[in-house]
């Protein structure tokens, strides 16, 4: 699962990348609502961990102005204020769950598995299918008419995010953000490489899957 964890506290932040990482979950990791802002308007990620009290743009106005934008990514507020009416402004904001300072890192895994599981963007170790495909992230092995192959890990996250969003045309930058991360320096050209790898894949299984080109946008995977 891919999280976005808005956070000015350091020490809190890297002690959660930490545990979040050892349970297989990828972590971007941001200390300012303005960055925050821009990074969870890019959509690409399955849950964001939000604080409430952070510099530049609090947490609240962060939220308000990221589903004014439509982005309906999943988020857990993180704060220290756990007072009712704090409680009821954050969820009336548009936060799926809150939790409140201090916690235990087991009950913010809970709440983690739980969205994950109510708005079905993740489920730990699924099959993913589409059309005359499936493919098991675990193994990176994908499955076709004409038989099997074990892809690469970049390949594999690739895949993932095409199959998760079948039919969506992505932007690039949100194709870039979700597979190699959002700070990560990147050329362009490695997703157009990337893709290419990912159809002769889609070919070497006998799918009939088209990985299009939306000129000027991105890509997507359709159904003939």
């Amino acid at each position: 699962m891919k999280l976005l964890l808005i956070e000015d506290d350091k020490n809190l932040c890297d002690a959660l990348q930490f545990q979040l990482e050892k349970e297989l979950h990828e972590v971007d990791i941001c200390h300012d609502g303005r960055d925050g802002l821009d990074l969870f308007l890019q959509d690409a990620y399955d849950l964001v961990l939000l604080d409430r009290m952070l510099p530049t743009m609090n947490g609240l106005l962060v939220l308000k102005k990221a589903r004014a934008a439509g982005i309906l990514t999943p988020v857990i507020m993180i704060t220290a204020l756990g007072e009712l009416y704090d409680r009821i402004e954050g969820l009336d904001g548009g936060a799926d769950d809150y939790i409140v300072k201090p916690f235990a890192f087991e009950e913010l895994l809970a709440r983690i598995r739980s969205l994950g599981r109510r708005t079905g963007r993740w489920e730990e170790n699924e099959m993913l299918h589409c059309g005359d495909i499936s493919y098991d992230p675990v193994l990176r092995q994908l499955n076709g008419p004409a038989g099997s192959i074990l892809l690469s890990g970049r390949e594999g996250r690739l895949l993932e995010v095409f199959l998760r969003d079948a039919g969506t045309t992505l932007r690039r930058l949100v194709i870039l953000s979700r597979v190699w991360g959002a700070d990560a320096e990147v050329e362009e050209g490695n997703l157009d490489t990337y893709v290419h790898f990912l159809r002769k894949r889609l070919k070497h299984v006998g799918s009939s899957l088209v990985l299009s080109t939306v000129r000027g946008v991105g890509y997507v995977l359709e159904t003939p």
